[in-house]
């Protein structure tokens, strides 16, 4: 990959929270374009990770650089220029819940741009469409939805400003079968559609087959990067036990 094509650079990355290391000097590139899918077992820091990428967490040690600034370096109004150049979805939504879906989807909006009312109301409604949501969602509040919908609202907020970058914590965790693969599809759409880098912290074995280039899978407080393909040999019990393990196997 040329230098121009990495739009993630994280180098010599350590994350100690509460005297525990989670990362431990790793290293990282996203490429352009990607859909690139984050595992681990649980408390391994894929969450935080994702988190440290947007600047709302602060690493120990080490670099991360986006789209060609260095994030845990930033502050203010530096910072906030990288972050509008993001969306981010995490898990259930996150919905304000006294807000219709509509205003949610509204809110980056209100925060960055003066655009008038009636702008941001067609936004919003492009928005909800092009995550499958009915018209009629626009005006109905977040307790109003299904599980696999609020997913989809928090999705069109997370694409509200037109992002380059797209962050998915957790994307399908909590919907049933048929639910999730609509949403995956949904995702692979959207990225080749909108030409996105999609950086997508997942457990979902369905969900890395269906949408992920490659996989950074983080264990042992280090990270390794590859595909299925390479993944399923390697020598790590608990990356070969993921990849080929009996539930790895159920899923192919």
């Amino acid at each position: 990959m040329a230098e121009s094509d990495t739009v993630i650079r994280i180098q010599d990355l350590t994350t100690e929270i509460g005297g525990h290391t989670l990362h431990d000097h790793i290293d990282l590139d996203v490429f352009r374009g990607e859909v690139l899918g984050v595992v681990g077992s649980s408390g391994s820091g894929k969450s935080v990770l994702l988190r440290s990428i947007v600047g709302l967490e602060h690493p120990s040690g080490g670099h991360i650089e986006v789209l060609g600034h260095d994030v845990a370096r930033l502050a203010g109004d530096a910072l906030i220029q990288v972050q509008v150049r993001c969306g981010v979805l995490f898990q259930d939504g996150a919905l304000f819940g006294d807000q219709t879906v509509a205003q949610n989807v509204q809110t980056p909006m209100r925060e960055h741009t003066d655009l008038p009312q009636q702008l941001m109301d067609e936004i919003a409604s492009v928005r909800l469409s092009m995550v499958g949501l009915p018209p009629d969602a626009a005006d109905k509040y977040p307790a109003e939805l299904s599980g696999g919908m609020r997913k989809r609202a928090g999705l069109a907020r997370a694409l509200a400003l037109d992002p380059e970058l797209l962050f998915l914590d957790e994307p399908t965790a909590g919907l049933d079968p048929i639910s999730a693969s609509e949403f995956d599809l949904l995702v692979r759409d959207l990225q080749q559609s909108l030409r996105l880098t999609v950086f997508m912290v997942t457990h979902d074995l369905g969900t890395l087959r269906a949408t992920s280039d490659r996989i950074a899978v983080l264990v042992d407080r280090k990270i390794k990067v590859g595909t299925i393909d390479t993944l399923i040999h390697d020598p790590n019990p608990w990356i070969h036990e993921y990849f080929a393990g009996v539930r790895a196997m159920a899923q192919a």
